[in-house]
């Protein structure tokens, strides 16, 4: 089975825009996170597919590997199926770009579902991890993810989900961490699919998955990921770096 990490890495973002490229302790995010992926030793190759010339320079100057993308893209699933279309391989994995604490376990986790997925149920594998504060359900930039008793997605949304119209009935909220694990064929799926409904409502790539039938398992993590989506999260990383 040959595993391969793709980070799509978009130069313009709406919260924070040129994000990737910032300083985080002397290198960029990008780059910190690229690095991260490679040290975790799980994969049998790491690519940055990127629409700009900015990120492909840094990382091909620091001896990494960049895909330029050919096409205008709405989403990083359709970015990534572009750029591994006519690769052979089995297991994608998308690593987001903003998250440059990468920790191996959770990754392990997923790529541990496609291993035990003998009869090939799973489309899709993600992770998940419990989020108690009041703001932090609140937050629209949390995605929240319900899912049934085999730890399939039923939903993601930015809003609250369940709404606790009952409190005190045992829901927990589960933070969505945006690192998939996908198989080839799911991938290419998704991107010759056109958007619907859902998806153009929330801004969630994950729901064109759902509205067509894919299954998603989640796992379940207790490590929490370290997203760069405003100028106070990256404050935040240099602290912890």
């Amino acid at each position: 089975m040959k595993i391969i990490a793709v980070i799509p890495a978009r130069y313009a973002s709406t919260r924070f825009p040129a994000k990737l490229m910032q300083d985080l302790g002397g290198k960029t995010v990008i780059l910190r996170t690229y690095e991260a992926a490679i040290n975790t030793n799980l994969f049998d190759d790491v690519f940055v597919v990127t629409d700009s010339e900015l990120i492909y320079n840094e990382i091909v100057k620091n001896n990494g590997k960049a895909i330029m993308s050919i096409k205008e893209h709405e989403s990083g699933s359709d970015r990534i199926a572009e750029a591994v279309e006519n690769m052979n391989v089995d297991i994608v994995i998308n690593v987001q770009g903003d998250e440059p604490f990468i920790n191996a376990e959770p990754l392990q986790k997923v790529i541990e579902v496609f291993k035990k997925d003998t009869e090939s149920r799973v489309d899709l594998a993600s992770l998940m991890f419990e989020i108690k504060d009041r703001t932090d359900i609140e937050n629209p930039n949390n995605v929240k993810v319900i899912v049934d008793q085999q730890n399939f997605a039923l939903y993601f949304s930015r809003s609250v989900i369940p709404y606790p119209r009952e409190e005190n009935v045992g829901v927990r909220y589960m933070k969505h961490i945006g690192i998939y694990a996908f198989r080839k064929q799911a991938l290419l799926d998704f991107y010759s699919l056109p958007m619907l409904s859902l998806e153009a409502s929330e801004k969630l790539e994950q729901l064109r998955y759902l509205e067509y039938g894919k299954r998603i398992k989640m796992v379940e993590t207790t490590h929490a990921s370290i997203g760069i989506d405003t100028p106070e999260d990256l404050e935040k990383a240099r602290q912890m770096l």
